[in-house]
């Protein structure tokens, strides 16, 4: 069932006593996510929705089988908070969290490389899969709907709006991935779209990439190498860019959406996504029609 999210997942809230891990614990538990447990250090003891508060992951896991984390910690402690989930085996880890010092994120991507650890984010909206009504993340879950459409995006916000014209067409979605903007990130478009090739519920993917970096050409060579039948994709995926208008030298939104001198910019990642099957649209407000056309067609 869709991708990383399913009726199996179990999961603790780090972070949980705050104020942002109570209010997204109780928008996730109305919408089905099974929550089985928290952890702030110090808080042992406690509850938040019912929900058992533990001082700490292994603690939790140990109690619960929780088998996802969400980080909802502050960034100064952030990556020690990935990093502790980690240790305690946990297989899936999503990070909300903005502002994580690069130097973190460097040595949470040293440490948990070939661990079998997944990192979402951080500085993500999580990911959502409807079927399973298993939101871990922060997307309003009013506006999605089960459906054979993935959806994986740099913007959380361009995930809304994306989710939300589908929905309106009546196009569902398999899972929504928000992989985070920031430089540093624990899974990649190429990840995403990997998992959604393979998912039998996945008939077509929304890709939605910023300027900045070298994700979206890594994920044009992937679709090129692995995704092709016949001379185009075997399942659709319609692409945006956001930044085309954005000076370059300046950081617009995201941490890692910024251009440096000729590499990163929107232009350049539309026409290697376009030369490698992806069907481009000039503004997010076509996303949703060019899906409906093409799984029409």
């Amino acid at each position: 069932m869709a991708i990383w999210v399913d009726d199996n997942t179990r999961v603790l809230v780090q972070g949980i006593t705050g104020a942002a891990g109570r209010f997204h614990v109780q928008q996730m538990l109305q919408y089905g996510t099974q929550i089985v447990a928290g952890v702030t250090p110090g808080k042992g003891g406690q509850s938040v929705e019912q929900v058992p508060v533990f001082d700490t992951v292994q603690q939790a896991v140990d109690g619960t089988q929780a088998n996802t984390s969400i980080v909802y910690v502050p960034a100064p402690m952030a990556a020690d908070a990935v990093l502790e989930a980690a240790a305690a085996n946990i297989k899936l880890i999503i990070c909300i969290t903005e502002g994580i010092p690069v130097v973190d994120m460097l040595r949470v991507q040293r440490q948990l490389r070939g661990s079998g650890t997944r990192l979402i984010g951080p500085n993500c909206p999580g990911i959502i899969t409807p079927a399973a009504r298993c939101k871990v993340g922060i997307m309003p879950a009013s506006i999605h709907q089960q459906g054979h459409v993935g959806v994986v995006s740099r913007s959380g916000t361009l995930t809304y709006e994306a989710v939300d014209q589908l929905t309106k067409l009546g196009l569902g979605q398999s899972s929504c991935v928000g992989i985070g903007g920031d430089p540093i990130i624990g899974t990649s478009f190429v990840d995403a779209l990997a998992a959604f090739y393979q998912d039998a519920q996945t008939h077509a993917v929304v890709m939605i990439g910023e300027i900045g970096g070298s994700a979206e050409q890594q994920a044009a060579a992937w679709l090129q190498q692995h995704a092709m039948q016949g001379g185009k994709l075997s399942k659709p995926v319609v692409g945006f860019v956001a930044g085309s208008t954005a000076p370059a030298g300046r950081r617009m939104g995201h941490a890692g959406a910024i251009v440096a001198g000729s590499e990163g910019t929107a232009a350049q990642k539309s026409e290697q996504l376009t030369q490698a099957g992806v069907v481009m649209v000039d503004n997010p407000a076509e996303i949703g029609s060019t899906m409906q056309r093409l799984l029409q067609n």
